[in-house]
């Protein structure tokens, strides 16, 4: 099994969300390492999370399962059931279709770095729960939940 250059990993800062919803992730860092090993059935990210900063809009997806698994650190998952602290070591799973919006923040005083797992479904939609947004896989574009693209 060939080893994965991490350093060679493509690197997203941020979310790409519509202003202000990026505010809130802004300084988040994922280092796509399943695109770097060329894993194209689902996606492994490396993610770091600085102190302060949330992992996403709180959100479900239609058609992908999605996996964490916190690598040192805390973080708060909050989900509809309300919120759990995840340590190092500490796993957290996302049925697709659940309709169970969730995300993590970092409360802690330290940069916490996680792995996340998800599938590529090209039917999946995002769908964020306390704000009025979505996206489709199938172009990315971040959409008002009435489908009318943001300016």
């Amino acid at each position: 099994m060939p080893k994965t250059d991490i350093s060679a990993a493509p690197i997203r800062i941020g979310t790409g969300y519509p202003d202000p919803f990026n505010d809130a992730c802004a300084g988040r860092i994922r280092k796509k390492v399943g695109d770097a090993g060329g894993l194209t059935a689902f996606g492994v990210n490396l993610t770091s999370l600085p102190p302060g900063k949330w992992s996403s809009q709180r959100h479900w997806h239609s058609h992908e399962d999605e996996f964490v698994y916190v690598l040192s650190g805390e973080l708060t998952l909050v989900d509809d059931q309300g919120e759990t602290l995840l340590r190092a070591g500490d796993c957290a799973s996302f049925p697709k279709g659940s309709g169970n919006g969730h995300h993590l923040q970092n409360r802690g005083a330290q940069v916490a770095t996680y792995l996340e797992v998800g599938s590529r479904h090209a039917d999946d939609l995002t769908t964020c729960s306390d704000v009025d947004m979505k996206s489709s896989n199938r172009d990315g574009a971040f959409v008002h939940k009435n489908g009318t693209p943001y300016a």
